[in-house]
Order: structure tokens, then sequence, then C-alpha cells
């Protein structure tokens, strides 16, 4: 009976992302509206169905980003709010993957982070002439998500699991995600960015997801 709920859990999944992807190749807003904040509403589903006891600071990282999703739904008035509310998303989730290290040297810290650090700069130096009153917040937020990527590298170098390179993979395709949104909204626009947007986060939630109910398990 559970694994009859899980799979449905996991096809509703699996539809509210065609739909979305649909919505936006099409330009349809209200299919949009409707599925995109559904897509982490699946997932915390999902993952309280897959799990006997759920780790509440995961339930509450999927709880902002779908914040997220619906403020940047109206970007020229909530993109700020959008930001933040997935500054906190993946604060949180630095949190419950960081609970999967054991005690890690600083020199490891320090060469896991140059890839992150050398792909930041580069975004940046892409995206800073037009960020403008931005350039804080977009920063900080970069900062945050690079140190997620992090802790997964790290994570995943101490125990090259299935489960762990799940969490890795999801962290770097949400790293590109965000950065293919960056370089939309502040260097050049186009319609093929907002499609991989909305392909790479998906698969980039669905990835933690996963790596989150294996290791809650």
């Amino acid at each position: 009976m559970k694994s009859t709920k899980i799979i449905t859990a996991s096809i509703f999944f699996l539809l509210v992302s065609v739909a979305d992807i649909y919505a936006i190749v099409v330009g349809n807003q209200e299919i949009e509206m409707i599925a995109k904040p559904l897509i982490t509403t699946s997932l915390v589903i999902l993952y309280l169905l897959s799990v006997s006891k759920p780790n509440f600071w995961y339930v509450s990282a999927l709880l902002f980003a779908f914040w997220g999703d619906v403020l940047l739904l109206f970007p020229d008035q909530f993109f700020v709010f959008g930001l933040a509310s997935f500054l906190l998303a993946h604060v949180l989730l630095i949190t419950v993957s960081s609970r999967f290290l054991q005690q890690v040297s600083k020199l490891r810290i320090l060469v896991h982070s140059l890839p992150f650090v050398v792909i930041l700069a580069v975004l940046l130096y892409l995206i800073y002439p037009n960020l403008e009153e931005l350039l804080i917040p977009v920063i900080i937020y970069g900062i945050v998500i690079s140190v997620f990527g992090v802790v997964a590298f790290l994570v995943y170098t101490n125990d090259k699991s299935i489960a762990n390179s799940w969490l890795f993979l999801g962290a770097l395709i949400f790293i590109l995600s965000d950065s293919i949104l960056a370089i939309n909204k502040f260097s050049q626009s186009s319609e093929f960015f907002g499609i991989a947007i909305m392909i790479t986060y998906i698969i980039a939630q669905y990835l933690i997801c996963k790596a989150m109910i294996a290791k809650t398990k």
C-alpha cells in the first residue's frame, strides 16, 4: 500500500513537472501558475511517504523553495523576496548535508571550495555590469549556494555512495540552474534559457530529494 502511494506521488511529480515545462514552451502562464508551485509540493509528499521519520530541516527547505517558486512567478515585483526564500532553503540544505560529514580538515575544505569559487567568480564577471542595486544580494546568494555545493562535494568524496552521488549531482545541477537564471536575467535573455532553467531545477530538486530519502532511511 505504501509503495503504491510512493509511485503515485512520483507520477504526480512527473506530471506537474512536464506540465510546467510545457507551459514555459508554449507561453501559457495560467498552467505555469498552477504547475510550478506543485513541483516542490509533490516532492514534500513523496518524501513524507517514503520515510518513517522525516527530517524537519529538509521539509522546511522544500517549503522555502515552494515560496521561492511562487514569488519568482512575479519576478518584476518579488525577485529579491524569491531570492531570499531560496537562500534560506539552501541554508537549510547546508544544515542537513553538513550532518552527513565527519570532521574535515581545513585543507580539504579549501581544495573542495576552489572549483566553486572559480564558477562564482566567472558568473559574477559575466553579470556584474547589470546587477546594480542587486549586487550584494546576488553575491550573498551565490556564496550560500556555493557553500552547499562544497558541502555536498565533501560528503561525496568522504563516502562515494549512491545517495551521496545524488546529493552532489543535485547540488551541481542546482548551481547550473541558478547560473543560467542569472545569465538570463542579468546578461543575455533567451527563451531557451527559460526552459533550461526549469529542466535543471526539476532534476536538481528530484536528485536531492532521492538523496534525502536514502539518507533519512
